[in-house]
């Protein structure tokens, strides 16, 4: 280089630039002659690479010859051709050029991963990231697949990759490599220079190529393996199983004449062992399930690995994964017999384990007497002789039912829901006669394997649907048959289970209920469910009066579901929440135990389904009592009031809340004929946006969003969620936006604060100005997930004739609704109307009979009944029948022998019963009177007017009243939302801005009364000479009345009808006057004892004062002076010192007058003493509970207990307590509130006569009749 000479520079003619390269190997440098024959090839190779990578702009010859190979995928089919030769069918070949820069193609091979790859033309033998790049998508998209179709794969990528061979021509920007040999690239995906998407019509070609099929095969291969790990053998003892009785022989020689009898439970096991005491041990192995076997067929592997029934079952009866079973010589068992509860569960018992043998040993099912099932009666029927009858199913016993025609006298009826329900003698009866209770399943033909099929696999969902719209109500499985196919069983007998779970699932369309809320809510009319009671009890009270057969949690659930109020949960709350119901918090799931919180009736509820309809409402009944309807009709579809969702066998609903005002205001346009407005979703309580988005024929979707807004530049507010996005959950979201995510290192918000409460949203989130910005390019509402979506086109419910129907908007609900709910306000008039007519008819009968005893006409003194009988036939009074049991009640053992039943038999003249004139002959002497007949006619007068109002309405103005009301009560419940809503908003405020301490420093509002001033509430004088006048005046037939006539009042209030005397010997408590009294000094009893009965009569007594209070707490009563009555002013005795001027209270209270308060004495010289009864030295004072009491009925104030005289007391005690009696069996008004009493002393009687009614209207209940 050190010599240069000037360059030779020669114009080059016009044509296309090139470069040639030429290398001359030196082969003395490598020790060679001669280039050998494989460095020849790899050459070659070289040269063929070059030639498939570099494309078609460029020709690559080799010695001269120009190559055939010209595009990347003729490079590739020289490797797949030369490995198609081994092979039957060729290998398949998917390509695609993505861009410029990525080209692929993919094949398959035998379960070894291999790759051909090339990085800007040069090889990469050991592939690399961009290799790595290409086949994470193919294997994420093809295990998806898989996965799909077998749940049990459980396929890893790696498991993809292993049947794949791909091919990769790609070019890099700067590409880096593990080493001088360039054989693995290791440039990371990002610094790429490109991408390289897949297109899903690659990767579903890809899918096609076969590969899904071999992966299947695979996973098979791969889970046939893994449980024969599990396996059963044949042999005679086995050990570790808890709970398995095994039969002596089984794996023994005498395999074959062995049976397992698998249980239903533990019960049931008991009534197998005792079964089997009479056929012997050595044949029959008993093994108790636990609930309901694991569905095979749609489970995972590894659910099916670690279920330790199935495993369970494979050791006892000897089963290996696989095999193909011909015979049951290889068994411990020769026989597998199923004995499950008669009902609904047990059939799906029965099916879930003929799907596991179908699933893993369909051979099995084809040996004839293998599988069997043990029966036993549902109901028993038992006539008088003794004659049984014995029904396996209900629709058989349904079917004869009806055949009675209503003649069910002489028949007992007993339910037998569960084995348990048989004794340990039936059940060795059952045994007895093996044959009869034992049914054995064959195969006919593969529509059995189908049948099986239809009912398991999710393959089969449409299928399914069309199968379930085809049953007809009344079919079962006739047990007479000795043989049952698999196909009859399923069509037959496991379908009557599929439609109960459909409708445990998918609400009504009439009144949007399920079963169990069904139940609830009759149960909560039936027990007139206005005062408060705990859940636990009221779930127990469900359970008992509607026969639901499910656990009681779930029951007590589903209360606390009705009850709930919180934002997204129901708009109308059927219940209401007293306590802990869950919040928003946690989506109801914070809720308190049910043991603790408590719930009534809501006022709302009875103005969506009015007490009216309950006359006209198909009850059913079941276990031989009536329970509720087949469907309420409220007077708006309450599906759409509060939504729902559920999903049954073949079905799933979703329904969003929509608002009852616009619905009321539709229902009203369609009374008027006009077209309907459209509805949207409506949640109360929510202050996001829920707009309409997309509109499809199968129903319309719709966007929620909550609400955030920027406070300032770092700041952002979030004060709503979307409906039904709990608290908590967004709260762990934002804190996986603070600390990052595993894909997401770094934070995006730096922090945030929260002030939420049990109602309302609020989160504050900081953040930087930057993530701010990108969070707004986004949008803050997707970048903060506050949004969701609604969707119509999954509205699926019952109809009114029971088939499920897909509704496709909720007008078509509501139009639907309309047509039927009119129909019954017409039923309703027409039911109203039949009883006012009865009612003005028996109201004739008895103005009439009453007018015939005052008139002496009718003598009803000193005659036989069956006289009174016959005449009062002949003068043509008209008989009323008393409502007795129906006949499904009857039948059903409830009452072995009905009320008529007992009557003697001198039964009437057509068919007339002495009975039936009781609403007569039962009448009171009291009620023969002139006054009654007054009081009669003018409620008389009052029904015909009543009828004449009702005959004048139509169902449109029936339908508008209850509109009316109801919009009412709405009107209500947002003014009390309202004031909820200010009142939170105040409480809020004051925390924020003082806090604890400004609370504390607030000072108590006084408690506000808010019950009204009554006879019971306001002061009242009451002296002993007022008592005496209107005891002495009582009609003495009110004495004679009979104490055991039963009270039956079905009401929360039953406790307060007890009279005080019998609760306290109920208690056995005593009821001395020294018990009894509460006095703010002590008496010697000495002295009290020397005071007779003519000294107690002669002193002046102390008039009482009756005071309200709202307080609930349990307080000593006070004791205070009142001023002296007016003269004459309690129509009773003169006090000694009438004619001095009264005092006033505070007056008296300053002279210190203090003395016994005379309520007390009265209420101890009203009851006898006890016979326990322990005289004590002196009187002490002693704290009771407030109102101990009936305040409201009046029986702690009985008028024939006032006197002072104790001779008087003893004479009238049974009066007293025929007038308990009787004031016990009236209905009373609601009470609102507890009241606490507050009796003060007077020396003088009230000062005016407007006082004294308010006494006598108080103690009413005593004297009603008599005041006629």
């Amino acid at each position: 280089m050190g010599t240069k000479s000037q360059p030779s520079i020669t114009k080059c003619k016009e044509g296309e630039n090139w470069t040639k390269v030429t290398f001359k190997p030196d082969l003395l440098k490598f020790n060679m002659d001669h280039l050998e024959e494989d460095v020849v090839a790899l050459m070659k190779k070289r040269v063929v690479d070059l030639a498939g990578t570099l494309g078609k702009t460029v020709k690559v010859e080799l010695n001269g010859k120009r190559l055939p190979v010209k595009t990347f995928a003729d490079y590739v089919n020289l490797y797949l051709q030369s490995a198609s030769k081994s092979r039957p069918e060729p290998l398949p070949r998917i390509a695609e050029k993505v861009n410029d820069r990525w080209e692929i193609c993919v094949s398959l091979t035998d379960g070894q991963f291999q790759q051909v790859s090339f990085v800007n033309s040069i090889n990469t033998i050991k592939g690399g990231t961009h290799v790595e790049y290409v086949t994470s998508q193919i294997a994420s998209h093809v295990m998806s697949i898989v996965n799909k179709k077998n749940k049990n794969a459980n396929l890893r990528p790696h498991n993809v990759k292993n049947h794949l061979w791909v091919f990769v021509n790609c070019l890099i920007d700067n590409p880096a490599f593990d080493s001088q040999t360039k054989e693995t690239l290791t440039t990371r995906q990002g610094s790429f220079g490109s991408k390289c998407d897949l297109s899903q019509e690659f990767l579903k070609k890809v899918a096609k190529s076969g590969i899904v099929e071999s992966l299947l095969s695979w996973a098979d291969f791969k889970q046939n393996k893994e449980l024969k790990k599990t396996d059963g053998t044949k042999r005679q003892k086995i050990s570790g199983i808890v709970k398995l009785d095994d039969a002596n022989d089984a794996g023994g020689k005498n395999s074959e004449k062995c049976t397992l009898i698998l249980t239903e439970g533990d019960s049931a096991k008991a009534l197998a062992m005792a079964g089997i005491s009479v056929v012997g041990r050595n044949n029959y192995g008993v093994f108790p399930l636990r609930g309901k076997l694991l569905n095979v067929r749609e489970a995972s592997h590894k659910q099916i690995m670690e279920n330790a029934e199935i495993q369970n079952i494979k050791q006892i009866l000897g089963l290996q994964q696989g095999k193909q079973y011909e015979s049951v010589k290889g068994l411990r068992y020769g026989h597998l017999m199923i004995m499950t509860d008669q009902d609904h569960d047990g059939s799906h018992i029965k099916g879930l384990l003929i799907n596991f043998i179908h699933s893993f040993w369909p051979s099995l099912l084809k040996i004839p007497s293998f599988l069997v099932e043990f029966i036993t009666p549902i109901v028993k029927a038992t006539y008088r002789t003794g004659k049984v009858l014995s029904f396996y199913t209900m629709p058989e016993y349904e079917s004869w039912k009806e055949s009675l025609r209503g003649n069910a006298s002489g028949w007992s009826i007993k339910y037998y829901k569960g084995l348990g329900t048989s004794t340990s003698k039936e059940g060795k009866e059952y045994f007895q006669d093996l044959q009869k209770h034992k049914k054995d399943f064959v195969w006919f033909d593969e529509q059995d394997g189908e049948a099986i099929e239809l009912a398991f696999s999710k393959k089969k969902i449409e299928a399914r649907k069309n199968w379930l719209r085809q049953f007809e109500p009344g079919t079962y499985l006739d047990q007479n048959e000795k043989l049952i196919s698999y196909s009859d069983f399923v069509n037959k007998e496991l379908i009557l289970f599929s439609m109960a779970d459909l409708q445990r699932s998918i609400p009504s369309m009439l009144d949007g209920l399920k079963p169990g809320q069904r139940k609830i809510l009759f149960c909560s009319f039936k027990r007139n469910f206005v005062k408060e009671a705990k859940i636990s009890q009221f779930s127990g009270y469900v359970s008992e009066h509607s026969a639901y057969h499910h656990g009681e949690q779930s029951l007590a659930s589903t209360i606390i579901g009705m009850a709930q109020d919180f934002v997204g949960s129901n708009n109308i709350n059927l219940l209401q929440p007293n306590g802990q119901f869950g919040t928003r918090h946690q989506g109801g799931k914070d809720h308190a135990s049910a043991r603790y919180i408590y719930t009534k009736l809501s006022p709302m509820t009875r103005f969506l389904f009015p007490k009216e309809d309950d006359l006209i409402l198909d009850y059913m009944s079941e276990d031989g009592q009536s329970i509720e309807p087949a469907w309420y009709v409220p007077i708006i579809p309450m599906v759409l009031v509060n939504g729902s969702e559920g999903i049954g066998t073949g079905w799933s609903s979703y329904i969003p809340n929509y608002n009852p005002r616009d619905i009321v205001k539709n229902v009203r346009r369609l009374l008027n004929d006009e077209p309907m407005l459209p509805m949207d979703p409506w949640y109360r309580g929510f202050k996001g946006l829920i707009e309409k988005t997309a509109v499809k024929e199968a129903g319309a979707t719709y966007t929620v969003t909550g609400i955030i807004e920027e406070s300032d530049s770092n700041t952002l507010t979030i004060t709503e969620l979307p409906v039904r996005r709990w608290t908590q959950d967004y709260k762990e979201f934002l804190e996986s936006l603070v600390t990052g995510t595993d894909k997401v290192k770094d934070p995006f918000i730096k922090d945030y604060r929260e002030y939420n409460d049990d109602t309302t949203v609020h989160f504050e989130v900081t953040l930087s100005e930057q993530n701010l910005i990108m969070a707004k390019q986004e949008g803050l509402e997707k970048k903060f997930k506050l949004s969701t979506t609604i969707s119509t086109s999954n509205m699926h419910l019952f109809d009114h004739k029971g088939v499920i129907k897909k509704y496709d908007t909720p007008e078509q609900i509501l139009e639907e609704f309309f047509h039927l709910r009119i129909t019954y306000y017409e039923k309703r008039k027409k039911a109203l109307l039949d009883n006012l007519e009865l009612d003005l008819l028996k109201l004739d009968n008895k103005v009439r009979f009453i007018l015939g005893v005052v008139k002496g006409q009718i003598i009803v003194n000193n005659r036989k009944r069956a006289e009174l009988f016959l005449e009062l036939q002949e003068k043509g009074f008209t008989p009323f029948p008393k409502k007795t049991k129906g006949v499904d009640v009857a039948i059903a053992g409830a009452t072995p022998e009905t009320e008529e039943s007992e009557e003697t038999t001198e039964v009437a003249k057509g068919g007339v019963k002495p009975s039936d004139y009781d609403y007569l002959l039962s009448m009171a002497i009291g009620t023969l009177t002139w006054e009654k007949v007054q009081e009669l006619c003018a409620e008389k007068e009052k029904f015909e007017n009543d009828v004449k109002e009702l005959r004048g309405s139509t169902p449109s103005s029936l339908w508008i009243k209850d509109l009316d009301a109801l919009d009412k009560e709405l009107d209500n419940l947002e003014r009390q939302d309202a004031e909820a809503e200010v009142m939170r908003k105040k409480i809020k405020a004051k925390a924020g801005n003082g806090g604890a301490a400004a609370a504390k420093q607030a000072p108590k509002k006084p408690r506000k009364n808010n019950t009204k001033p009554s006879a019971a509430t306001e002061p009242i004088a009451i002296d002993s000479e007022t008592v005496q006048e209107v005891t002495k005046n009582k009609p003495k037939g009110r004495q004679n009345k009979s104490k055991s006539q039963p009270v039956s009042v079905e009401s929360d209030e039953d406790e307060d009808l007890i009279a005080l005397k019998e609760r306290l010997e109920a208690y056995n408590l005593d009821s001395s006057p020294e018990r009894l009294a509460m006095e703010t000094e002590t008496m010697p009893e000495a002295a009290a004892a020397k005071e007779g009965p003519k000294k107690r009569a002669a002193a002046a007594r102390k008039a009482m004062t009756v005071v309200s209070d709202e307080d609930t707490d349990d307080e000593d009563f006070e004791n205070s002076k009142v001023p002296k009555g007016k003269k004459g002013a309690g129509g009773g005795r003169k006090p000694a010192n009438a004619t001095k001027a009264k005092a006033t209270i505070a007056a008296k209270k300053r002279e210190g007058q203090i003395k016994p308060i005379l309520a007390q004495k009265l209420i101890s010289e009203l009851l006898p003493p006890a016979t326990n009864a322990v005289d004590s030295p002196e009187k002490k004072v002693r704290k009771i509970r407030p109102s101990p009491f009936n305040k409201k009925s009046g029986s702690f104030l009985d008028k024939s207990g006032i006197n002072g005289s104790s001779s008087e007391n003893s004479s009238l005690g049974a009066s007293d307590e025929a007038q308990r009696e009787d004031s016990a069996a009236k209905a009373r008004p609601k009470r609102e509130n507890r009241t606490r009493a507050v009796y003060v002393e007077s020396s003088e009687s009230a000062s005016e006569d407007d006082e004294e009614d308010e006494v006598l209207s108080e103690y009413s209940n005593f004297e009603e009749e008599d005041d006629d």
